[in-house]
């Protein structure tokens, strides 16, 4: 048992201390040497967990899936609490990851940009993560604006998306803000038409 938990230990550690460095530093650029020296494990403990680097990744990014998830999941609960709807709490808990210590924009897009390969794990990975994710975009629209506003969720995906890589190349969260009155403003024109 205490064997178990200590190869528990190192993997958790292994997932974690990669999980700063590629999203700091770009999956490429940081070798086993540095995951190893920052995660405090023999070189051992890392095979014993990983068959590759590759596998590293993949589990790293589903480390990083349930991570984001939870955030976005707290800090727009606090939103709602505080008398937001769940679209205008998604675009505050946006905003808010925007302006976290070392934002580096999305894991996901990074990771397939740089994998590049489309049939890499971590990049169906990533384009499975952003298919969820879209998909919880539409249950939010519906949610706060009713389930004709579905019809919007690829550009008001296109627009977060656009926001998440504005945020990185601008240095500030403004995109969160622009996304936001924009996707507004579309759904708007739906209630609009209606009248």
């Amino acid at each position: 048992m205490a064997k178990k938990r200590t190869t528990s230990d190192a993997r958790t550690r292994i997932v974690e201390a990669a999980d700063r460095l590629f999203y700091a530093d770009g999956i490429r650029a940081v070798g086993i040497d540095r995951i190893i020296a920052e995660a405090g494990v023999a070189k051992m403990s890392l095979y014993n967990n990983f068959a590759s680097k590759d596998d590293l990744v993949l589990a790293v990014l589903k480390f990083r899936d349930e991570k984001i998830g939870r955030f976005f999941e707290s800090a727009m609960q606090r939103y709602v609490d505080d008398g937001s709807d769940r679209l205008n709490a998604f675009f505050s808990a946006l905003k808010e990851w925007f302006e976290s210590k070392g934002f580096r924009g999305c894991a996901f897009i990074n990771a397939v940009v740089e994998l590049a390969d489309p049939s890499h794990p971590g990049a169906a990975f990533s384009a499975q993560h952003k298919q969820l994710f879209r998909e919880m975009i539409g249950t939010i629209m519906s949610e706060a604006h009713g389930e004709a506003s579905v019809a919007f969720v690829p550009a008001v995906s296109l627009m977060i998306e656009g926001a998440i890589v504005t945020a990185v190349m601008d240095g500030n969260s403004k995109a969160a803000d622009v996304a936001r009155d924009a996707a507004l403003s579309l759904i708007n024109s739906l209630s609009k038409k209606r009248k």
